[in-house]
Order: structure tokens, then C-alpha cells, then sequence
């Protein structure tokens, strides 16, 4: 990996867990309080070697392990890294939520995560096509996996939202 600062959008490949947690490491340079990161990929394509990544990178307090059975998981901030100001992460994992529908949207809204956009940085594993939807705006990284070579490839970028006025 460099030690070139992460300029998205920004297509890699990661041969390995740890090259996952880096990059993650790198991604948290970019990220800020208020920040929305989406983790899309199939199962075993690295989204929480990804997040604990970006927990080292943002310098939270707390192992950082998959909230599958809990939902969410609060990292308090700690001192971080380059000299940036501390940050708290939520790591989601929307796995277990209702997926579709009015019943998602009930339980992710049980989860206060609009009122942590503000003041943290949000991780949602398995949230695409459903957190979107809380901000003007995120971070989508798209990881898969070769299965032959376990080689991973991932695809980070900004994304604006797309609002449409309701008539």
C-alpha cells in the first residue's frame, strides 16, 4: 500500500486481510464526523476486515468485531492518527434487518442512526439499497473476492444523493 494520501474514486486490489485493513486505514484519512460509509460484497469479501481498518485509521477505542447478532456497535473516539481530530465510529450491520420494505426502514430508524450522522462516523456492512437514504450523501466501497486466490478488489467512492422532490 502507499503512503499516498486516498483520493476516491479508487479501484484496488488487496491481496491479502491485512492489505484490507489498510486500505481501510487509508480510507479513514478522508473520512470526517458526519461521514456515511456503505460496505457492499458477498459474504467473506472482507467488510469487517475493512471497518476494523478504518477503526485503527480513525483511532477509536474498543475491538472492533462484527455487530451481526447486536445490529450496531458505538466506538468511542481515541487519539487519532496524522493529527486529525477524533472521531466516534458506529459499525452497523444490516444484515439481520428486515432487508426490505417499510419493515427495514422501521428498524433502521429504531437505530437513531441519523442523530450518530452528525457526530460519528457510520459503517453499515450489508447496507446498500437501504442506508442511502439517510444522508445527502456517502461513501460506497463495493469489495469481492476471487475465490480461487482469496484476492480481494475494491471500489471506493463519493456519492451524492439524488433527491426528488415529493409532489
Amino acid at each position: 500500500m502507499s503512503d499516498e494520501p486516498l483520493i476516491l474514486p479508487v479501484d484496488v486490489e488487496l491481496a491479502t486481510a491485512a492489505d484490507t485493513a489498510e486500505f481501510g486505514a487509508r480510507l479513514a484519512d478522508v473520512l470526517v464526523a458526519g461521514d456515511l460509509v456503505i460496505l457492499d460484497g458477498p459474504l467473506g469479501a472482507g467488510k469487517t476486515a475493512m471497518t476494523k481498518g478504518i477503526a485503527a485509521g480513525l483511532g477509536v477505542q474498543g475491538r472492533v468485531t462484527s455487530p451481526t447478532f447486536v445490529i450496531a456497535r458505538e466506538h468511542r473516539a481515541g487519539s487519532r492518527p496524522h493529527g486529525l481530530p477524533p472521531v466516534t465510529l458506529v459499525h452497523v450491520d444490516a444484515y439481520r434487518l428486515g432487508m426490505t420494505g417499510q419493515s427495514a426502514l422501521d428498524e433502521l430508524d429504531a437505530l437513531d442512526l441519523d442523530t450518530d450522522l452528525t457526530d460519528a462516523v457510520v459503517v453499515v456492512e450489508w447496507g446498500e439499497g437501504l442506508v442511502e437514504k439517510l444522508t445527502d450523501g456517502h461513501v460506497s466501497v463495493h469489495l469481492t473476492r476471487d475465490p480461487d486466490s482469496d484476492v480481494r478488489r475494491a471500489t471506493a467512492r463519493r456519492v451524492e444523493s439524488v433527491v426528488t422532490p415529493q409532489h
